[in-house]
């Protein structure tokens, strides 16, 4: 596995592209909005985070969707990350806009935004830091968000 000061670097570049994404309504949140995603619009989807909590692991329906979501996004090389805090992520991301409701976060997907050619630089670095990952063999690395 890759050192821990890359991880934490990730971490927090994954932090930040939620905020920015969100802000930007880059983000989409839900496993069912995610494969609806994946179907209509594969091309423009640039990062998968797939999380859970000790209460998913029995869940095997979840399971057989996050296998098949990594499926897709490693046919379609998009990279993709797992985060064991959902949580941390609905304290990052929030309730869904329209609603209020908490949002299904077990997957969430991040759009590229539509200006051509604007790359965030937290995606940068979360791409070479999957990039990284799949050198040693770690397809789907796991990372934690800073408090």
């Amino acid at each position: 596995p890759l050192p821990a000061r890359r991880m934490q670097g990730a971490g927090k570049a994954l932090h930040e592209l939620l905020v920015s994404a969100q802000r930007r309504g880059c983000l989409t949140a839900g496993v069912y909005e995610s494969a609806k995603l994946m179907n209509v619009d594969p091309d423009n989807i640039a990062f998968c985070v797939l999380a859970t909590d000790e209460e998913d692991e029995g869940d095997i329906a979840l399971q057989i969707h996050f296998t098949l979501i990594q499926a897709f996004c490693c046919e379609n090389d998009i990279d993709i990350v797992r985060v064991n805090d959902v949580a941390k992520l609905a304290a990052i991301v929030g309730p869904s806009e329209e609603s209020g409701e908490p949002r299904d976060l077990h997957c969430i997907l991040i759009t590229n935004p539509n200006e051509d050619g604007w790359k965030d630089p937290a995606l940068e670095k979360l791409n070479l830091f999957c990039e990284e990952s799949r050198n040693v063999n770690d397809w789907v690395p796991t990372l934690t968000l800073p408090e």
